[in-house]
């Protein structure tokens, strides 16, 4: 094998021109002298130099595998973070993957009393692609789920045809028909659980009947659609994007009622706190409480781009208010949630872990009743999730059992389980009293959200290998 100039050059020039960068091949094609090579006659596939990179990388990374353990690790490249295009050619970051996987944790062993058995799983299968997000429907027996094969579907689970899920296939086409659209990257039903609303990677937010039928069209963002949320009220739905705005709709006719344009980095998350007001957080470290007719935030948190001392310090990936509307939670790469609320500048309480945090939940409202107060949960890159005592801010418990980072958590109806998923392909179900696990469940890949049904019986993940799994969590 032998690597000229020329054919790098050519392979350079093609993913410009690929990209959509036509100046910058016009001119690299002339000063490379490319365009009169006679390499330039050569017939190569799109997408060819990043195919070639990928290659390299992938070679790199088994080389690392290889210098610790030997060819038995070549099947568990995943047990490190990959190595990035950049990492790969720096000594320094491939010898720190080196002593990564030399410290990599044994695999924790899961007791075979509450692993979940297979009778009480049923897998929904039909997309063509991961399964990035998934929700039950909050009136009737019916689960919508999202993909990067440009399409949602609605399950029916009402066991009418035979206990098989039938499924109703939303295909998310391009703006003018012709051809598919991107990932569907988001979605959330009504609270009457009449309409579904969808976003998708091409910038589009859609709304959906629950028969199948597209109600409305949302065109109005110029980049990739990342959380979308309904009201309580249903007459408003609040769109985010990376295009560093968010946008509320009217639902009845599809119209934009106003645009929000205050962040400087891509708008990452949104969440009510009413039916006139909502927050909003961004890769600009800032977080901005709106209300719906009115020109100038109602709250900033922290600062763009981290330059106060008690707000993020890197980009805030989700925000969540309690039922109450009193506390907002947000979480960061900087490692760390902060809850706040309207009355201080500063956040009421800091919770770190030791890694990214990717997204939180709350649990139910207090009850004194009941003994239980108000939680919050924590899903971090350090693999592990945190139950904190919300309003003490304090650590309830740490929950340890995967072995890769946790993407996502979700309280059962009643506050007294948590299901947590994560890369490691298994979803884990812990009582929030004692901390203890009490099911454990591994699917066929890595795991991107939980949720569990309104009687809290159930539990859906969506997963990297193409499905939907449904678990029986009923005693």
């Amino acid at each position: 094998m032998s690597i000229d100039s020329d054919h790098i050059n050519y392979l350079v020039y093609r993913y410009l021109q690929e990209a959509g960068f036509q100046h910058s091949a016009f001119t690299f094609g002339q000063e490379s002298g490319i365009v009169r090579s006679s390499v330039s006659q050569i017939k190569i596939p799109p997408g060819s130099l990043i195919a070639a990179m990928q290659r390299s990388l992938n070679y790199v990374q088994a080389e690392v595998n290889l210098a610790e353990s030997g060819p038995a690790d070549l099947e568990n490249l995943e047990a490190v973070d990959a190595l990035t295009l950049i990492e790969s050619v720096q000594p320094d970051k491939r010898e720190a993957k080196r002593a990564q996987l030399r410290n990599k944790p044994q695999e924790k062993a899961v007791d075979e009393d509450i692993e979940v058995p297979a009778s009480k799983v049923t897998i929904l299968k039909g997309h063509e692609n991961e399964v990035f997000a998934c929700a039950w429907n909050p009136h009737c027996d019916m689960i919508a789920s999202g993909s990067s094969d440009s399409t949602a579907r609605i399950w029916s689970l009402d066991g009418s045809n035979n206990g098989v899920a039938d499924a109703l296939v939303l295909i998310h086409l391009a703006p003018h028909g012709e051809a598919k659209a991107k990932d569907v990257t988001t979605l959330d039903w009504k609270k009457d659980g009449t309409l579904l609303g969808t976003g998708s990677y091409d910038g589009t937010g859609r709304i959906w009947t629950k028969t199948g039928e597209l109600h409305n069209t949302l065109t109005g963002h110029k980049g990739p659609v990342f959380s979308l949320k309904w009201n309580t009220k249903g007459n408003y739905l609040v769109t985010s994007s990376v295009d560093c705005t968010a946008i509320v709709w009217e639902t009845a006719t599809g119209q934009i009622f106003q645009k929000f344009s205050f962040h400087s980095g891509a708008c990452l998350d949104v969440d009510w706190r009413n039916d006139e007001c909502f927050a909003s957080c961004s890769q600009d470290m800032a977080i901005y409480v709106c209300q719906v007719g009115a020109a100038r935030p109602v709250k900033r948190f922290g600062a763009p781009h981290g330059t106060t001392s008690d707000g993020h310090t890197a980009d805030v990936n989700a925000i969540r208010w309690d039922s109450e509307g009193n506390y907002l939670a947000s979480c960061s790469d900087d490692c760390s949630a902060k809850i706040w609320t309207l009355e201080l500048d500063s956040p009421l309480h800091t919770l770190n872990h030791a890694d990214k945090i990717y997204s939180l939940k709350w649990g139910p409202s207090a009850d004194e009743k009941a003994e239980r107060k108000l939680m919050l949960a924590s899903a971090s890159f350090d693999h592990t999730t945190k139950i904190w005592n919300a309003l003490e801010g304090v650590c309830m418990f740490t929950l340890e059992g995967h072995n890769l980072p946790v993407y996502s958590v979700d309280f059962s109806p009643d506050g007294i389980h948590l299901a947590t998923g994560s890369s490691d392909k298994r979803l884990l179900v812990w009582n929030t009293k004692t901390g203890k696990l009490e099911k454990s469940y591994e699917g066929g890949g890595g795991i991107f959200e939980v949720c569990w049904d309104r009687e809290g019986k159930r539990i859906a993940t969506c997963y990297q290998d193409k499905t939907v799994a449904i678990i029986d969590f009923a005693v």
